[in-house]
């Protein structure tokens, strides 16, 4: 069977004169307004006699249309993000040289070969579907193409930044990383402080906040690096449930209490873990 070709992004494509594939979007304000708008045609035609015979059968007609687009837009919805599932399926499969004989799970040999596979899946879902699923594989697109191509998976992830939303912030976080690896620090650091001064923020605070004190530290900015380990262990040494009682650190303010150790064992030592529910609390059922 003839391997499908992938298709890069448009702006790592060579210019060609053919006509852009043209996307039906439906957009939420019709869905608001139609409905609205069904009714007033009707108010018009009030009083009018016998021909509001016509125009009752008009709007029932417009009425039974927009029933079908709403329920194809759930389909299509539902469709959409069955193929992005199935696209990520793709891209966390295990990588091994010696899967199990009995084991029906999609398995690569490399890390390239299913980099290559998941890109081929992800685009089928930028091919097919518009919005946020759209936008979504696209970031999955240039975070498997890191491994394949890093120059061009980074110049995708900074377009994708631009944008507001998750997608923008998730490529932002991942445009961190890259830079960090490539020894970039400066930029890196950059990158999680715009991340970390968001209002709207979508990843956990303290996980930005531990990846930017592991760029102090390698800066040689121990202070820097040392006040925000010292905070994110302190808040998560502090935090609470719902009802105010103490819950366990997190992985990420344990990490950043271990970190401090190294750093300043002193500061580490003021941060007390909170204590486990005691054995002897017991709860009546009545």
């Amino acid at each position: 069977m003839a391997r499908k070709k992938r298709r890069l992004p448009q702006q790592f494509q060579a210019p060609v004169a053919v006509e852009d594939k043209k996307k039906t979007v439906y957009r939420d304000d019709f869905q608001k307004n139609v409905g609205g708008r069904v009714k007033e045609f009707g108010r018009q035609f009030e009083g009018k006699g016998k021909n509001i015979l016509y125009v009752i059968a008009g709007i029932a007609v417009l009425a039974a249309l927009i029933g079908i687009f709403f329920a194809w837009n759930r389909r299509s919805a539902n469709a959409a993000q069955t193929a992005l599932g199935k696209a990520i399926e793709t891209s966390a499969a295990q990588v091994t040289s010696s899967p199990a004989p009995s084991s029906t799970d999609k398995v690569f040999k490399t890390e390239k070969e299913r980099a290559e596979a998941a890109i081929n899946d992800f685009q089928s879902v930028v091919d097919k579907y518009d919005g946020a699923v759209e936008e979504k594989a696209k970031y999955f697109i240039a975070v498997n193409r890191l491994t394949l191509d890093r120059p061009a998976a980074v110049q995708e992830l900074e377009e994708l930044s631009k944008s507001s939303g998750e997608v923008g912030q998730m490529s932002k976080f991942a445009l961190a990383q890259a830079k960090t690896d490539a020894g970039k620090l400066d930029e890196a650091a950059a990158l999680y402080q715009e991340i970390a001064a968001l209002d709207n923020l979508i990843l956990a605070k303290e996980t930005v906040n531990f990846e930017l004190a592991k760029i102090y530290e390698k800066q040689g900015k121990k202070d820097e690096a040392v006040n925000l380990f010292y905070d994110i262990a302190k808040k998560g040494s502090e935090a609470k449930n719902t009802e105010g009682k103490p819950i366990p650190m997190s992985q990420t303010a344990r990490d950043a209490k271990e970190k401090l150790g190294e750093l300043n064992p002193e500061k580490a030592n003021e941060i007390q873990e909170p204590e486990p529910p005691s054995d002897d609390v017991k709860t009546l059922n009545f």
